[in-house]
């Protein structure tokens, strides 16, 4: 069946914040039964387009219709009412609750029994698998994930919006994903899917609309696009192609022998005997689906959990299983953290003052601090990381949380770049961050390993670690696999060991996926 209006239409909508228009005389069409990708890099307004849509966010001009009706969406049970449902990237699920509660909190009207069995109806009807009466907080994240497309399909949406639905997923999940798409798809529901993945949006997507600074730069049917070209659309020009020469590693920099150690907090992972080496001049990736262990391990290396047996973790020829952070940092680990803000860089503080979090004792930079903070050197030096990491801020005064987020990425990890590592140790380096960043911030880290550093990365990223990693291991469970050099590694395989089913491996996929 035809229909004669668009499922949604945006047109000349614009939304200015004191520093920055978000979103400039954007238009949109989305097609009855189509999957639309939203492309573009971090501060292209893509959030903020989806928050108009979704009624969390009010628009100083514009018009939105839907089947051609206008419409004005005052807060997201209007978009509810009116057949809009969102997935968010980071899931709203209290953890002490069931997957039903969970379910049931936005839908008052009906029995928690109802609840339960709808749920069941519909993961059956799309092939989710997933059980209602279990705790959120005993779901791996791609099963939370589940949960959010249950809850917002109960809703029977006529545009469902996914932002960065892949990041948490498996590559079979996100297969599975995309057969549940293309079925809603079928059966007329429309699709907003913002992703950073070229190859996705291209598999997944007919129509794509390209935003860039605010502005739509683009309207195309992804299937005949190649990455380059998607890539110019966005960025006005194609990601540099990283350099990765072959060379051969030296002495080992960081030992981990028999890392044993019971999670802190209930929602935890424990890790079991863990080991591993990074020796110098080479890049180790760590995959893994998000909550197998990851957190814990990198506490233990970082020295924020120094409850490590000793000698369970080694730099050069010290035991640091007991060591303070700063105390590693004095042997040459610069560490990035996953969450930006908070732990990696203070919002309040300026980029500046930032830099004083981790280079206060590093040998090889200017001393900032010796009771005495020397404010000019200090913003000279955050001017210059500014200006080498191409950072899109106001200047050294401007403070970490004024900068989207991947412009902070760049600075926090050229911060810990630029105090000349000799152990580097980052999480998620390109999470969120854009083509042109991420290339830029993975050419910075094969530099380093060209430099003779020892660099660990553990990501979710796949198509990352396949980029950078001279050899990987898998996380699953606490537990991790044996080596493997990026010269045999596949997705699918990588996919396998990412459920705790590699050779020998005492785990079993249900056991990883409960844990």
């Amino acid at each position: 069946m035809s229909h004669p209006h668009p499922r949604l239409q945006l047109t000349g909508i614009t939304k200015a914040y004191p520093s920055v228009v978000a979103n400039s005389d954007v238009s949109l069409t989305v097609q009855a039964g189509e999957i639309h990708a939203v492309l573009g890099e971090n501060g292209a307004g893509k959030s903020t387009l989806m928050k108009i849509i979704y009624g969390s966010v009010k628009p100083d001009a514009g018009e939105m219709r839907i089947n051609g009706q206008p419409i004005v969406i005052r807060n997201p049970n209007d978009a509810r009412a009116n057949g809009i449902s969102m997935v968010f990237q980071h899931f709203n699920l209290f953890e002490t609750m069931t997957v039903a509660e969970n379910v049931w909190l936005g839908l008052m009207r009906t029995s928690l029994d109802q609840v339960s069995a709808a749920i069941l109806a519909k993961a059956n009807e799309y092939g989710l698998d997933i059980d209602p009466n279990r705790p959120v907080h005993t779901l791996s994240v791609g099963e939370m994930q589940r949960v959010e497309i249950i809850r917002a399909l109960l809703t029977r949406p006529e545009l469902l919006i996914l932002d960065e639905p892949t990041s948490v997923l498996t590559p079979q999940a996100v297969e599975k994903l995309f057969v549940v798409l293309k079925q809603l798809a079928s059966e007329g529901c429309s699709i907003l899917y913002i992703s950073h993945k070229l190859d996705e949006i291209r598999e997944l997507c007919t129509a794509c609309t390209v935003l860039r600074g605010g502005k739509v730069t683009g309207v195309c049917n992804p299937q005949q696009e190649s990455n380059a070209s998607l890539s110019r659309l966005m960025i006005g020009a194609e990601p540099p192609q990283l350099v990765h020469r072959p060379q051969t590693p030296g002495a080992p920099v960081l030992q981990v022998k028999g890392l044993t150690l019971e999670k802190e907090d209930q929602f935890g992972v424990d890790l079991n005997a863990i080991g591993f080496e990074v020796r110098a001049g080479e890049v180790v990736g760590i995959a893994g689906v998000s909550g197998n262990g990851q957190k814990e391990l990198l506490y233990a290396l970082s020295g924020e959990d120094c409850r490590a047996p000793a000698d369970s973790v080694q730099i050069g020829a010290t035991d640091v299983a007991r060591l303070n952070p700063a105390q590693r940092r004095r042997l040459g680990l610069h560490f990035v953290p996953e969450e930006r803000l908070g732990r990696g860089a203070v919002p309040t503080l300026s980029l500046a003052q930032n830099l004083l979090l981790t280079r206060t004792e590093s040998i090889t930079a200017p001393k900032f601090a010796g009771g005495w903070i020397k404010v000019r050197a200090l913003e000279a030096h955050a001017a210059r990381l500014i200006q080498s990491f191409n950072v899109k801020a106001g200047g050294p005064q401007s403070a970490a949380k004024s900068l989207s987020g991947g412009n902070l990425q760049k600075f926090i990890v050229g911060r810990e770049i630029d105090a000349k590592p000799s152990l580097f140790i980052v999480s998620q380096p390109t999470w969120g961050v854009d083509v042109g960043a991420a290339a830029q911030i993975r050419g910075e880290i094969l530099a380093l390993r060209d430099a003779g550093c020892a660099v660990l990365v553990v990501s979710e990223e796949l198509d990352e670690l396949f980029e950078i990693s001279d050899r990987m291991h898998v996380i699953a469970g606490g537990r991790l696999s044996p080596s493997l050099p990026i010269g045999e590694a596949t997705v699918e395989k990588i996919g396998i060991w990412m459920s705790g089913l590699w050779d020998g491996a005492k785990t079993n996929a249900a056991e990883v996926a409960h844990a």
